[in-house]
């Protein structure tokens, strides 16, 4: 397993160095070289963006367009940020997408057919992801049975529930709350500007939230005596993000702002990104997914780490069963059927490592992205099933067998 216990740091970084000589072009060729996991997945998302732009005639970004991309990738995205984690631990989990249809088909019980208040049945919806999370958690981390094996039967008991609650139908329609956490927007306030004030507004804090915290991680870095990006190539990484940010904003703000869905991925990213970079069981996560033996002899508890992750990705399961169910108004039993696929295939796409011990709760988002904007964009020209899961296959083993190259150069 690889010892590389802090995503994006370079393995043997020592002194903090910045190269001025050999001019832009040689700065953004080392950069990239440094950086190759970290920066390649953003470089090919802008290229297949710039692909289906231009092969679609304009349709990929046109603002109705990137709001049916935020709504239609939501679930998924939920999804691949705990998968990310479980990865990052060195384990897999093969149940979510039952566990998504699960949740989903007992919120429709609660909510339709006995009629609670969908607040309070989505606090029992997450309930029961956790505890169904924590099961498969305690099988796994304190009777030490495979992860593949425990989500294995997982996928199949929870798949089996399904239909059991649903006795083979679908059952909806569900509460129009719940219903726009899915599928709304952020009310419009202000006066008229042609544009939605408050997505702006949202936008403009996202930008400020992201020059801080490129600046605040570059000092870190330059404290802790690692290898930091050159001075220009920083700048130019600082420009292009908030250009990409801008323009995101800008592309929803035209149309009917923010999706509630967005906010609702944007707490999730911010609040799992925090803890994944800063808190005490990020850390452990990634020491026990880099090397196990060492990490038990530094006194990490990994049991619990991994108790909790599964937990965790229980709960995120139960999360995306309810966007799901909400955003089709009705729970089905053949929901979240390979759901677990587009979650692991993310989180490889987005700079997973087979061996565990890397990633980035980020990195899941953009591997999300790269996937969604792949099925909407063959989609728009017209590209039929078939072809589309020959290219997410080649898509995915490209980016697996790009770790799998990167990890030998680096070790020879």
């Amino acid at each position: 397993m690889s010892t590389n216990l802090k995503a994006g740091s370079p393995a043997g970084a020592a002194a903090p160095k910045e190269s001025g000589d050999g001019g832009l072009g040689r700065l953004i060729v080392d950069g990239m070289r440094r950086n190759m996991r970290q920066y390649g997945m953003l470089f090919a998302l802008g290229l297949i963006v710039i692909l289906f732009e231009v092969w679609t005639g304009g349709d990929l970004l046109l603002p109705r367009n990137v709001s049916n991309l935020v709504l239609q990738n939501s679930y998924i995205l939920i999804l691949a940020i705990g998968m990310m984690i479980v990865i990052i631990a060195g384990h897999i989990d093969l149940s979510v997408g039952s566990i998504t249809a699960f949740t989903g088909a007992l919120a429709a019980v609660l909510m339709v057919t006995h009629h609670w208040s969908w607040p309070v049945a989505a606090l029992v919806v997450l309930a029961v992801g956790a505890v169904a999370g924590a099961m498969q958690g305690f099988f796994i981390a304190y009777l030490g049975i495979p992860s593949f094996i425990v989500t294995l039967a997982g996928m199949l008991l929870f798949r089996g529930l399904t239909e059991i609650f649903l006795k083979g139908q679908t059952l909806g329609p569900f509460p129009e709350g719940l219903q726009k956490v899915a599928n709304g927007f952020l009310p419009e306030v202000g006066p008229d500007t042609n544009y939605h004030n408050l997505t702006l507004l949202l936008g403009l804090g996202l930008i400020a939230l992201v020059v801080w915290q490129e600046v605040r991680d570059r000092k870190r870095q330059q404290e802790y005596a690692l290898d930091v990006l050159p001075a220009k190539l920083f700048a130019l990484k600082l420009t292009a993000l908030v250009a990409a940010v801008l323009v995101f904003t800008l592309l929803l703000a035209s149309y009917k702002g923010a999706p509630v869905v967005l906010i609702v991925l944007a707490v999730l990213l911010v609040a799992f990104g925090y803890v994944m970079r800063n808190a005490v069981i990020g850390r452990h996560v990634y020491a026990i997914g880099g090397n196990l033996p060492a990490a038990k002899l530094s006194g990490v508890r990994d049991k619990k780490v991994t108790f909790a992750v599964f937990l965790n990705m229980g709960m995120l399961a139960a999360l995306a069963g309810l966007v799901f169910a909400a955003r089709f108004n009705a729970a089905s039993p053949k929901a979240g059927v390979n759901f677990e696929l587009e979650a692991i295939a993310a989180s490889f796409i987005g700079g997973a490592s087979m061996s565990g011990g890397v990633g980035t709760v980020l990195g899941a988002i953009i591997g999300g992205t790269v996937l969604g904007v792949l099925n909407n964009g063959m989609n728009l020209v017209g590209v039929g099933t078939d072809w589309q899961q020959v290219i997410k296959g080649l898509v995915l083993l490209a980016a697996v067998g790009f770790d799998v190259w990167n990890k030998r150069k680096v070790g020879s």
